[in-house]
């Protein structure tokens, strides 16, 4: 689910410096040597972006499978605990919910 997301918001990104290039190419077609210096500053801004964008996921990625590997452990150790936990949960939730 977590790389699903990350995915979504990847493709998302990608769009969106797409049209942003697109948008700095257009105006520089308009004007002179100014709007040429605009854009290649603007496109190495968006360079700089997909860079950090790309580690935060990678980092987002590592942090979640370390999570995850944590709470598999947790569960091998204490499964009754977890069950009991979960019935807390799930108990608590069917009351708030039930009463409305």
């Amino acid at each position: 689910m977590l790389e699903s997301n990350l995915k979504i918001v990847n493709n998302d990104m990608q769009t969106l410096v797409k049209d942003a290039q697109a948008l700095f190419q257009a105006a520089s077609a308009l004007t002179g040597e100014k709007a040429d210096e605009a854009r290649n500053r603007g496109m190495q801004l968006l360079d700089t972006a997909i860079i950090k964008a790309h580690e935060v996921q990678a980092k987002a990625i590592v942090a979640g499978k370390e999570m995850a590997t944590s709470a598999d452990g947790y569960v091998k150790e204490n499964p009754w605990g977890v069950i009991a936990t979960t019935t807390c949960v799930a108990l608590l939730a069917g009351f708030f919910l039930g009463r409305k």
